[in-house]
């Protein structure tokens, strides 16, 4: 016969006494609930009683942890409809007293309650019904089908559940067949046989539900909505109840103001403050960006006189550059490619990018010459005929491309000269 769920009827039941029916050995790993692997490779046993206030995960909410007698519940399992308890060490068949961890239990209620509240708002304001509901170990969140819940919807829905918070609704369990549920109202409808319990959250909602709940909607306590982000066609809402939103208020004060100390301004200036830095920040960057690539130009134009000409009259500027920006690589190789009858073959040797370039009047191909070599020394890259770029497999192999490249110019150019 199944054990009786006491938290069906009174999710405050803390404290409890029960008959252990089974206690079998369960072997090390199993999971303590909330996604942790306590007692890994210890010894664990499953623990089966006549009645229990212990949660199972289900429906998107956690386990219940505590204590029977002297051995710890890691984790409660619900396994064909019986309330499996992991615990850390064996219990003799007989009589036991269970305790809850009332905190743990106490947060999941919050979070559960707000979360009927939260899905109630949405669908009834916004129609936008909740398909799943996770309960995390910082953050919850629901995932909504239909338009997306802009800031102006999430704000309106954070001013109306908070309202439902301080007019300190009843919340009460209710059990009827799904037919029954349907006449009344249910927020949604189950397809399940029998007698169905639901949790009514008084004029808002009635809604199937195993879960553990307050008994007001004024125990919630505040709800606090994060967020809003795209998962594949739904859109998930975060959000935080209670003491989880206290801290996270908290939190971010906290933040805000060191935030603000860094910025030497007021709390409440923090935006501006910000903004100001960005612009100045953008500005410099752009500054420092047009003097780099003015002392790369320089420079690329010194190679270019400094590098003697082949027999075809072609300048190849092979370098590898250590220590400087990509833009500059980039900036020293476009602006060599400028020059009558010149080549630029260049890289950086810390990760190993390729920059080629040339003036049409060198007549090479840059991407043939790119891909040739890449196939000797290992990379990935491309372009056209007279820019092309790629990454090296080995940035260590930096000097031996640019070298290769450069050794393959010359053969072709004296295959060339020599043929003429």
């Amino acid at each position: 016969m199944p054990a009786k769920r006491i938290y069906y009827d009174d999710a405050f039941e803390r404290e409890f006494t029960a008959e252990v029916l089974r206690c079998e050995r369960a072997g090390g790993g199993v999971d303590a609930g909330g996604g942790a692997k306590e007692n890994s490779g210890a010894e664990l046993w499953r623990v089966t009683l006549d009645r229990t206030a212990f949660y199972p995960s289900s429906g998107g909410q956690p386990n219940d942890t505590g204590h029977l007698g002297e051995a710890r519940v890691l984790d409660v399992v619900d396994e064909d409809e019986e309330v499996i308890h992991v615990v850390d060490r064996r219990i003799e068949p007989g009589p036991v007293s269970g305790r809850i961890d009332w905190e743990r239990r106490f947060d999941h209620m919050q979070q559960h309650s707000g979360q009927h509240l939260l899905s109630a708002v949405f669908h009834g304001k916004f129609a936008l019904p909740t398909v799943s509901f996770h309960l995390g170990a910082k953050l919850c969140s629901i995932d909504l089908r239909g338009r997306e819940p802009t800031q102006e919807i999430l704000g309106v829905a954070a001013d109306a559940v908070n309202a439902l918070v301080y007019e300190d609704r009843a919340v009460k369990v209710r059990y009827g067949t799904a037919e029954e549920l349907a006449a009344e109202g249910v927020r949604k409808t189950v397809e399940r046989a029998g007698v169905l319990r639901a949790i009514e959250i008084e004029g808002v909602e009635l809604q199937p539900c195993g879960g553990t709940h307050v008994r007001s909607t004024g125990q919630i306590g505040m709800i606090l909505l994060r967020g809003v982000s795209r998962i594949r066609q739904d859109w998930r809402v975060e959000f935080a109840c209670g003491k989880r939103a206290e801290r996270l208020a908290r939190e971010d004060y906290a933040t805000v103001k060191a935030v603000a100390q860094r910025l030497n301004c007021a709390a409440q200036e923090t935006v501006a403050a910000a903004e100001r830095v960005v612009q100045e920040r953008d500005a410099h960057f752009k500054s420092a960006r047009a003097s780099l690539e003015k002392l790369a130009e320089a420079e690329a134009r010194a190679a270019v006189q400094a590098t003697e000409a082949g027999g075809d009259g072609v300048r190849v500027v092979a370098r590898v550059f250590h220590g400087v920006e990509p833009e500059y690589a980039q900036c020293f190789a476009r602006e060599v490619g400028k020059a009558e009858q010149a080549v630029a073959l260049v890289a950086r040797g810390e990760c190993g990018s390729i920059f080629f370039a040339q003036h049409a009047s060198a007549g090479q191909d840059m991407n043939a010459l790119l891909a040739e070599t890449l196939k000797e020394i290992g990379g990935k890259g491309g372009g056209s005929r007279d820019v092309a770029r790629g990454r090296l497999a080995e940035a260590g192999r930096a000097q031996e491309f640019v070298n290769r490249a450069a050794a393959i110019l010359r053969e072709k150019r004296d295959a060339k000269l020599q043929g003429d």
